[in-house]
């Protein structure tokens, strides 16, 4: 029979043969890995036999690390669909967390103490002389504002009444009309 065709199934007839043939490669990879292991330098301090319990060792951590990948993966995807189950986004989760992480600034001691801080400059004097100041200069900046427009216009309403704007609005009412004239004759003809 050939060794590849072989079934894998663990209730086969033949699964005693093909376990003899898995511990006969896990020897042959022993033999490998101590001839591979004499073939590098020994780390100073160590014997032959450290060094091969210590790959053994670390053969035997790196088998635990990929079963543990494999089981974190696996709780993951799970997580994934209970999150998808109960309609739970990453949008929803980022909403979530800055709610919380917002609620817990706001009882942190270091945002309570800014909060006081605050509350005791504003109800300070220096703070409540500054907005007085602050006011009346935007008072004044409105009046002024409001003095310059009235200025602004009765300026305007002056030119409007001077002479030369006067001729100026004879000369583009007579062009006016001139236009309008001229535009009913091509109309009649």
């Amino acid at each position: 029979m050939d060794p590849t065709s072989q079934d894998i199934n663990l209730n086969s007839p033949n699964k005693g043969n093909s376990m003899d043939r898995s511990d006969n490669m896990a020897d042959v990879q022993a033999e490998g890995a101590a001839a591979a292991n004499s073939a590098l330098p020994l780390p100073p301090g160590l014997t032959e036999e450290e060094a091969e319990e210590l790959h053994l060792e670390l053969t035997k951590v790196e088998e635990e690390i990929n079963t543990l990948r494999q089981v974190l993966s696996a709780k993951e995807r799970h997580a994934s669909e209970l999150k998808r189950k109960l309609g739970l986004s990453p949008l929803n989760e980022l909403k979530q967390n800055i709610t919380k992480s917002w609620q817990d600034v706001q009882t942190s001691q270091a945002y309570l103490s800014a909060s006081a801080t605050l509350d005791d400059i504003t109800h300070s004097e220096a703070y409540k002389k500054t907005q007085e100041t602050l006011s009346e200069a935007g008072q004044r900046t409105s009046a002024a504002f409001n003095t310059l427009g009235t200025a602004i216009s009765r300026r305007l309403g002056d030119m409007r009444n001077s002479p030369t704007f006067k001729s100026f609005e004879d000369k583009v009412g007579n062009l006016k009309e001139a236009g309008s004239a001229e535009s009913a004759k091509r109309h009649n003809h």
